[in-house]
């Protein structure tokens, strides 16, 4: 029988992580404070953002689809957005963080004029956090939320939604699909058949991608856990960038090494922010 606590756990960000710079993916998800035993996060306006916008949305979907647009979704974001608001977003003045309110604000008005999808039926996974064995004979869980599924009644089927509050746009050659794939069909019983990127920021409606075939998406998403937890058995995180570090890395080193302030404790991770406005724009954002 297999123990999750001794089981390698991965996820689609910090299987990113491992692959832009293993020593990101060590200080963001196996590194603990020698202080609190806690891990750390640092908070930057993007990752603000981020999570106010994805908060309210993720709520509407605990709602019956007749209900689910009754109340204003901008309303529901002012109220979120107290939880950020100031030093705990890592804003800089009020200026700054009115630039990046507004914008949340734009997405949600979209969300609210043009709910497309959001006005169906949809899906819940009943699991707090979905997770399932990616291998049980390599003791390895894969996790992780998936935003958004569409019920299709005609197919008994689902549609994957992610939601974008970044500018940029998700790599072709992104793990996220293949590893949502694994993670919907696995947490719950129907197959899903279709899946979509939904940029808030520039369109009114999703992007529907190409779904990799479930045998495939497993192969892919394995043979990288397998590389992560080869990794954490030598515990060896070396940066591509060498001693100097890289742009994924430089930043969370700094709070590690004792630089930083912090803010706050958020039943996971002790949160911080820089002290200088070099992460300011955010070098991870919630996608």
């Amino acid at each position: 029988m297999q123990d999750k606590y001794t089981a390698t756990w991965v996820s689609h960000s910090s299987i990113s992580d491992f692959l832009k710079c293993p020593q990101a993916y060590y200080l963001r998800n196996v590194y603990k404070d020698p202080k609190t035993g806690h891990k750390i996060q640092i908070m930057n306006p993007s990752l603000a953002l981020g999570q106010a916008v994805h908060n309210v949305l993720e709520a509407l979907s605990e709602i019956g689809k007749d209900d689910r647009f009754v109340k204003s979704l901008p309303e529901a974001f002012k109220k979120e957005w107290e939880k950020f608001s100031g030093e705990k977003g890592a804003f800089l003045n009020d200026k700054h963080e009115q630039q990046y309110h507004d914008r949340g604000l734009a997405m949600l008005n979209t969300v609210y004029n043009n709910p497309g999808p959001l006005k169906n039926l949809a899906v819940k996974i009943k699991q707090d956090l979905p997770q399932f064995w990616l291998s049980e004979e390599d003791n390895i869980i894969l996790c992780g939320k998936v935003d958004w599924l569409e019920y299709l009644p005609e197919t008994d089927s689902v549609h994957i939604i992610d939601f974008k509050t970044g500018k940029s746009k998700e790599d072709s050659g992104s793990l996220q699909l293949p590893i949502y794939k694994l993670l919907v069909e696995s947490c719950q019983e129907r197959i899903a058949t279709k899946a979509s990127y939904w940029y808030l920021e520039s369109d009114k409606m999703p992007t529907e991608k190409e779904l990799p075939e479930k045998e495939e998406a497993h192969e892919m998403v394995l043979e990288i856990a397998k590389k992560i937890k080869l990794a954490r058995q030598l515990k060896k995180f070396d940066c591509p960038g060498g001693d100097a570090g890289c742009p994924m890395c430089r930043d969370i080193k700094k709070v590690a090494d004792g630089g930083g302030k912090f803010i706050g404790y958020d039943g996971f991770r002790d949160i911080y922010i820089l002290n200088d406005d070099s992460a300011n724009e955010g070098k991870s954002e919630i996608l």
